[in-house]
């Protein structure tokens, strides 16, 4: 199988590069990336070294998108590529709609022209909003869309587009929708990257408002296996959400880095919240158990000790 792989140079694209190589060493994988500040060609040093094809380029360049299916004859396409942190959305609505909307556009059309078997789009739980404090309730695939920032907006639109391709082209189109990932590789911006290099550095740990804020956490690699399963056995035009079934504080996150670093909680400080910052997301990952046999494997605690050595030990231990 020829499969394309977009933004496979980034956090979950090169999780997912070196998972698919080991169940299916012998597909042709392509990357497609624009190394922006999230990804980074050295990730994918190993997957090179194993036949795997990069191309660096942005997904809306219609003609460079066009030249590249032309000459892969793709039989699949793993949509990674987005402009993905909320924060860098409230400073640049309009990049994050040149990409994630236009160019998620751009590359279905040229999956329906090219004779592409299968698309799968990675969306985020972030596109069904907010269940807020205290409630109990979890995100179906049936939850009403409701995205409170412009990263949201543009993956939900980008959904809505590969959705209607299925419905008015029928193009083969799975979509997954994930709750927050960690792991390996992953932009040392981001949350636990971040507390885990500032602990690394005896600095202040910055949580936004009161740190009370809930998010389901999936380890990286749990997330590509189901990703790869829903390419191979998922049915067109469905939805399914991916979660790790593991609900922490902001606060629990922190403190448990730093009890595996060894670090005080003193650390730990609290910043100005967010704008229109979410209070809790939570996901039913039902289906995908039910109709493909997927679960998470890595607990919140192993993962969390393996993110940790990845970041502070040797970044090779985990390749």
């Amino acid at each position: 199988m020829k499969v394309l792989v977009t933004g496979g140079a980034g956090f979950i694209g090169t999780n997912y590069v070196y998972t698919h190589l080991e169940a299916r060493p012998e597909d042709e994988l392509t990357v497609l990336d624009a190394l922006t500040y999230s990804g980074h060609r050295e990730n994918l040093a190993a997957a090179e070294a194993r036949g795997v094809l990069f191309v660096e380029g942005r997904i809306e360049g219609r003609d460079l998108v066009r030249a590249l299916f032309e000459r892969g004859q793709f039989d699949a396409v793993v949509h990674f590529a987005a402009e993905t942190h909320v924060d860098r959305s409230i400073k640049d609505p309009a990049l994050f709609v040149t990409t994630n909307v236009l160019g998620t556009q751009t590359l279905l059309d040229a999956a329906r022209d090219f004779g592409v078997k299968r698309f799968h789009h990675i969306s985020t739980d972030e596109v069904y909003g907010d269940l807020g404090f205290g409630s109990t309730e979890l995100f179906t695939e049936e939850t009403l869309v409701r995205p409170s920032s412009p990263y949201s907006a543009t993956k939900a639109s980008s959904d809505f587009l590969a959705l209607s391709y299925f419905r008015t082209f029928g193009l083969a189109v799975t979509i997954s929708r994930c709750s927050n990932n960690y792991g390996p590789y992953q932009s040392r911006e981001n949350l636990i990257p971040l507390l885990i290099t500032r602990a690394g550095a005896d600095q202040p740990l910055p949580l936004y408002g009161t740190g009370e804020n809930v998010r389901d956490w999936l380890f990286v690699k749990d997330h590509c296996v189901a990703i790869l399963k829903i390419l191979l056995e998922g049915t067109p035009g469905e939805i399914y959400n991916v979660g790790g079934n593991t609900e922490r504080t902001n606060l629990e996150i922190a403190r448990t880095i730093l009890n595996l670093m060894g670090k005080p909680e003193s650390l730990i400080t609290f910043v100005t919240d967010r704008k229109g910052h979410d209070e809790r997301y939570a996901i039913d990952s039902g289906k995908i158990q039910r109709e493909l046999g997927w679960a998470p494997a890595v607990s919140v605690e192993e993962g969390m000790h393996q993110t940790v050595k990845w970041y502070t030990v040797s970044e090779e231990t985990f390749l």
